[in-house]
């Protein structure tokens, strides 16, 4: 109870909890290019919430962001305009990136392995115990592609993240 002579109260905490997870995520490098800088963005962001899946559902939902998670977001946007994309633009492709990177982070936390070995003993099951002739694509794409070696999911993280920076331009380039 003690703690409450620190804080008003339970808001206060998950506040202050959200905000020292934000201050573990690396700030966009300012000595790069936008894409970069937002690729090592996300690549810290991603790490931090496998440590701390607790805050994934509520990073978003705290009403007074602190110090740490106001300097993040700003650091972020100001990433995109410094790399030319108008506010209404940058606005966009946060929400894109950021809903890409909790919603990756939730998904591979319910998976239900940790790493190649146990990929490779649970998919392993689940195709010996499918029937091939029923499943005939979920059957491809795990021998294929999941079950070869060196296969890593959290390679999906890295194409995902590709494929929606890639597709975000600035709009200088887009009138260029």
């Amino acid at each position: 109870m003690s703690l409450y002579h620190h804080v008003a109260g339970r808001e206060d905490i998950l506040d202050g909890m959200v905000d020292a997870v934000f201050g573990e995520i690396d700030l966009p490098p300012r000595d790069t290019d936008w894409k970069s800088a937002l690729r090592h963005r996300a690549d810290s962001a991603r790490a931090v919430l496998r440590r701390h899946p607790w805050a994934v559902g509520l990073m978003d939902s705290r009403s007074q962001p602190g110090p740490a998670t106001l300097r993040h977001h700003d650091a972020v946007i100001g990433t995109l305009r410094a790399g030319g994309f108008s506010v209404p633009m940058a606005a966009h492709a946060v929400s894109l990136i950021d809903s890409y990177l909790c919603g990756f982070v939730l998904q591979e936390l319910s998976l239900p392995f940790r790493g190649a070995a146990e990929l490779d003993e649970v998919a392993g099951a689940i195709v010996r115990d499918m029937p091939a002739d029923t499943y005939p694509h979920l059957t491809e794409l795990a021998t294929e592609h999941v079950l070869k070696p060196g296969y890593d999911y959290a390679d999906e993280f890295t194409f995902g993240l590709t494929l929606i920076l890639d597709a975000l331009h600035s709009d200088e380039a887009a009138s260029a």
